[in-house]
């Protein structure tokens, strides 16, 4: 790929750095994971939306820019680097919405991405159950047909965002007794305050809710709310993975932000050597991930898939960004034992530890690795 911005990118990047130095808070927001901070953080997403920055690379018809992914990029990293807010439509935005461009109808497409793209709905990823989380598959929630639609039962567990959201979107299981676990499966979008919904907050390490258990009592959702055909869930939910651990979960940005911080408190604590190779190395990975995702954009706008190749993303970055939260908390001292220690660390810190667990474990990313790159045999599971 040619790693020279072209005229357009670079005048789309001062573009973006010039309205978030206008416009980004003064001072962070309270955390998106209480009901102050997901309030405040919704507003944020309206401003955004002002102006279409809150989707920047979605079409103009449905509130964005028509940026290509290489500009998406650019604009990402422009974000961080300005220390804007955590974007608490991400679910919606780069999980479902990816989606429904590629799976969705024209219907759906109309009513649901203005609303998200504005903030008005935010939305939950409800994927996991208790005996169901990386091995999708085996999911036990169930759909079963109704005149006009469908009953959701079931429970599903760890959906990011729930505790707050508007709406969320899953896999489950309508058809019973088929060859194999993944076949009969359908995706739907449901509304979280539908008779039949209850959402029991979850505290992570911090006791902040950011996930949510879903008891699903025969929740009645219609047709129009089925992505894709009825039990071929499988594949709809699979084009989703691979945006999540692919390009849109964590853009380079925010680890290059990330270890620009890291490199100025490793200078305020008078640059010890101690800590140089460490800081180092996080520099080097930031940089190091942001270039493998120009390749992947690169390959992504000439027409290719990512495929498997998603999985070598998600274990990296996921890996990474503990060493380097953990560098930066060593570098703290005792401060970097405390709760709210400075700089947000301790949050950050808290948030990374689920990295390898969410969107698929890496466990299962690398045996994705090993038998669809590598061309090793199936293990046991």
């Amino acid at each position: 790929m040619d790693l020279e911005f072209t005229a357009e990118q670079r005048e789309f990047r001062a573009e973006a750095r010039a309205w978030l130095a206008d416009h980004v808070p003064a001072r962070p927001l309270p955390s998106l994971e209480t009901a102050e901070g997901f309030a405040a953080h919704r507003a944020w997403e309206r401003e955004l939306h002002t102006d279409r920055w809150s989707v920047v690379s979605w079409p103009v018809e449905f509130g964005g820019r028509g940026a290509d992914i290489l500009r998406w990029l650019v604009f990402e990293e422009e974000y961080y680097a300005a220390g804007a807010p955590g974007r608490v439509s991400q679910n919606g935005i780069n999980l479902l919405a990816p989606t429904l461009f590629d799976h969705g109808t024209d219907e759906q497409r109309a009513r649901v991405l203005p609303s998200m793209a504005s903030g008005e709905v935010v939305w939950a990823q409800a994927w996991s159950e208790p005996e169901a989380g990386s091995d999708l598959a085996s999911l036990r929630s169930t759909a079963e047909r109704a005149d006009g639609g469908w009953l959701l039962s079931g429970q599903k567990t760890w959906s990011s965002r729930a505790a707050f959201a508007d709406r969320a979107f899953g896999v489950f299981r309508s058809e019973q007794g088929t060859a194999k676990p993944h076949q009969g499966l359908t995706y739907l979008m449901f509304d979280l305050c539908a008779p039949g919904v209850t959402v029991r907050p979850i505290g992570r390490l911090d006791g902040k809710p950011a996930f949510a258990e879903l008891f699903l009592d025969r929740v009645f959702v219609p047709d129009a709310d089925v992505i894709g055909e009825p039990g071929q869930g499988w594949r709809v939910a699979m084009s989703t993975a691979g945006n999540e651990r692919g390009l849109t979960l964590r853009s380079p940005g925010r680890f290059l932000a990330a270890a620009e911080r890291l490199r100025r408190l490793w200078e305020s604590a008078g640059s010890p050597e101690t800590w140089r190779d460490r800081v180092a190395d996080a520099v080097a990975g930031a940089r190091a991930y942001q270039l493998f995702t120009y390749a992947n954009a690169s390959r992504f706008a000439a027409g290719e898939a990512i495929g498997a190749e998603s999985s070598l993303n998600k274990v990296f970055w996921s890996e990474y960004d503990i060493r380097l939260q953990e560098t930066a908390l060593e570098l703290l001292g005792p401060e970097g034992e405390l709760a709210e220690a400075p700089g947000g660390w301790a949050e950050d810190y808290t948030f990374a530890l689920a990295g390898p667990i969410y969107a698929g474990t890496n466990e299962i990313q690398r045996d994705i690795i090993a038998e669809r790159l590598l061309g090793l045999p199936k293990g046991r599971r």
